[in-house]
């Protein structure tokens, strides 16, 4: 069995910046601009449905917990058809383009207030749209970054906490100018600003995609350019049947239930796929190290179930229990979405000088340590908004206890989603890399349709006022408790990883698409264990 081609990644002698490939920084101003469009449409999303279409607040945040549970469902189809045909380059380029697409139609069908028909179904469409787009660019721009390191470069933690900075520079900007634009000037214009940033992030990795070399093209040219069907190539075939399911997405985005049963449903035997793969084709050590994989997005759900409240419950709390008057201005409850990346932009450089820091001195906290400090403190930051106004009673809570819970919510983030990112890129095979971070991103679906049921729990128009306190009190004390058991296991999922034969011959680089080159070629004795130097 031959040993597949791989891409030749970043040459060692190419071009850094502040110790890093300068392709790292072209990925973060491509990213930044994409989640400055998510999030900004993502903070005025719920007002939109409620405010524009008049909808009540339950089947609001069903749309809104479909929608965001989709936009990280469809990059598991992204990130294989990027891991068998397009690559990752070819896959992040033709996502951007359907979002930016998406996000200008939304601009297009405001229609009058509480008029839905036509307008009500090209909102659903545009989102569909983005939807798609999102499937082949979100997995596949973070498997770009990975693949710029080797597995055991100190860099790859640092690099990921400085692109996870990109995407909340982003995040940031994209609420202050998205919301301020939509709450106050007009719904068109704040979802037309949306656009014009993804736009922006094209135009960005377009000029600028040389610095990534190698990295990112497709596995097979030859077989991707190959005709199939009707003098179709492959690429084009894999086009087409993107526009076409911009259809099926539309109908699921209106269907929160159908959504719940795709998610298990796909979540089943994408984990079975995985499962298959890591028994039947891998070494022991790679093996492991799939499962230590797989047991971090086994606990993403509940993170992102709980952080995920920003855009809808606890969005609706800001807008209608928080005190938000600063220096006479009441300032738009979209804007305090942006309130989490700023600290983020804040935290991250610190939080990265923290790991390389304790790595050099053999200190470094565990991947899955991480993970537990990440889910007891984002169940700290609920107790802290609770108590916070509990003790308002009657009145509004002031506006520093949910700048407080978007702070520890930032220190949990920290902990969890770029190590996680990291963390999938290094612990998996050349072949299921695209595959592994779509499960990511697969599991961050279900924390988002998790994410709705919550929202929907803490009472709609005609909920009691202790209703929602109740809710955040239950899910903070669930999620410490579940971050101290990781806590406890975490020795044992270490070993799982085999950090110390990171440096081994055989690389994910090596693993052909049935996932393992012949055994002494890839650096494997006849009883495929690794050898180490």
């Amino acid at each position: 069995m031959a040993i597949a081609e791989s891409a030749p990644g970043v040459p060692a002698d190419a071009k850094t910046l502040f110790g890093h490939p300068r392709a790292l920084f072209m990925l973060f101003f491509a990213e930044m601009w994409e989640r400055f469009s998510y999030y900004g449409m993502r903070a005025i999303l719920v007002f939109y449905l409620t405010k524009h279409f008049l909808f009540a607040k339950d089947p609001s945040y069903a749309v809104y917990g479909a929608y965001t549970s989709l936009v990280y469902v469809t990059p598991v189809i992204g990130g294989y058809l990027a891991d068998r045909y397009l690559g990752a380059r070819k896959a992040v380029l033709a996502g951007g383009i359907l979002i930016a697409i998406g996000h200008l139609m939304i601009a297009l069908f405001e229609g009058p207030v509480g008029e839905q028909g036509i307008y009500l179904n090209g909102f659903y469409l545009a989102l569909a749209t983005i939807v798609i787009g999102t499937g082949f660019l979100k997995a596949n721009i973070s498997v770009l970054v990975g693949q710029l390191y080797a597995r055991n470069d100190i860099r790859r933690d640092p690099a990921f906490s400085i692109f996870y900075m990109g995407i909340n520079a982003g995040a940031w900007i994209g609420p202050i100018i998205i919301g301020i634009l939509g709450e106050t000037v007009g719904w068109s214009w704040g979802f037309g600003a949306a656009g014009i940033g993804m736009v922006l992030g094209q135009i960005v990795f377009v000029v600028f995609q040389r610095e990534l070399h190698g990295v990112g093209r497709p596995v097979s040219p030859e077989l991707l350019r190959k005709p199939v069907v009707a003098g179709l190539s492959r690429e084009w075939i894999i086009y087409i049947a993107a526009f076409l399911s911009i259809g099926v997405a539309w109908w699921l985005i209106r269907s929160e239930g159908a959504v719940g049963l795709l998610l298990g449903g796909f979540s089943a035997l994408t984990v079975a796929l995985i499962v298959y793969l890591a028994v039947w084709t891998l070494p022991r050590v790679e093996r492991d190290r799939i499962f230590a994989a797989m047991f971090l997005v086994a606990l993403s759900p509940l993170f992102w179930a709980l952080f995920e409240q920003a855009g809808s419950s606890l969005n609706v709390f800001t807008d209608e229990r928080v005190d938000r008057v600063m220096l006479g201005w009441t300032v738009p409850a979209s804007v305090f979405q942006s309130v989490n990346s700023a600290f983020i932009i804040t935290l991250a450089p610190l939080f990265a000088g923290l790991w390389t820091w304790l790595a050099k001195r053999r200190l470094e906290p565990s991947v899955p340590l991480k993970f537990g400090i990440g889910l007891m403190l984002v169940g700290v930051g609920f107790i802290v908004l609770v108590a916070g106004a509990t003790a308002s009673g009657n009145g509004l809570t002031p506006a520093l206890f949910i700048i407080l819970l978007y702070m520890f919510h930032s220190m949990a983030e920290l902990c969890f989603s770029p190590i996680g990112l990291s963390s999938m890129t290094r612990l998996s095979v050349a072949s299921m890399t695209g595959l592994m971070m779509g499960t990511w991103f697969l599991a961050t679906a279900a924390g988002n349709f998790i994410a709705s049921v919550i929202a929907q729990a803490t009472g709609g128009d005609n909920a009691g006022p202790d209703q929602v306190l109740h809710v955040y009190t239950s899910i903070s004390w669930f999620s410490i408790g579940v971050g101290v058991l990781v806590v406890l296991v975490s020795p044992w999922v270490k070993r799982l990883m085999h950090l110390d034969l990171l440096d081994a011959p055989v690389d994910h680089a090596m693993l052909g698409e049935a996932g393992l080159a012949e055994p002494a070629a890839a650096g494997l004795d006849t009883r495929g264990e690794t050898r180490t130097r």
